[in-house]
């Protein structure tokens, strides 16, 4: 009996050891003794169903937050695109952002420290920040197609978070 609800001998043996520990268990319940095969088979057979059952996998609900993402693993991707994309630029305007940004000076100062004017040195944080972000779509799309988000990539670490644009 046992043997047509396994798949292999082995398994049939564990079932039908199973099902004779219940019949055991519960001979006492066994109403009409003239019946007992019948009675034996069903129990076999639902033991057949609690073996398959303990090896289904058990269902995984679905997740509330299920597009969000990690927002400590976004932050990585971000600061790698971010280098990716400071490093694909001019070492002139990687020197402009970097003043302005990581070492957080003004514009006149950037300009004071570059030796040039304050409108020069506008016109050439502007283009530089174009570049970064032209470059950062780049580097970012083929990595992240699903986001959706625009990112501004002078706002993607803490250190350019005062940046005007």
């Amino acid at each position: 009996m046992a043997k047509r609800h396994a798949k292999n001998s082995l398994e049939a043996e564990d079932l039908a050891q199973e099902a004779l520990i219940r019949a055991w268990r519960n001979r006492r319940k066994l109403r009409d003794p003239d019946r007992w095969e019948e009675w034996l088979a069903q129990i076999t057979r639902n033991e057949a169903l609690r073996a398959l059952e303990r090896n289904l996998p058990i269902p995984v609900e679905e997740l509330e937050d299920q597009g969000e993402e990690d927002p400590q693993i976004e932050d990585l991707v971000n600061r790698t695109e971010l280098a990716a994309a400071l490093a694909s630029l001019s070492e002139s305007d990687r020197q402009i952002l970097m003043l302005r940004y990581a070492e957080d000076l003004t514009q006149p100062a950037v300009a004071k420290r570059l030796g040039i004017g304050e409108s020069a040195a506008k016109v050439r944080l502007s283009r530089a920040r174009k570049k970064l972000e032209a470059s950062w779509r780049e580097i970012s799309a083929p990595l992240s197609p699903g986001l959706g988000k625009k990112r501004d990539p002078c706002k993607a670490s803490p250190q350019a978070e005062t940046m005007d644009s």
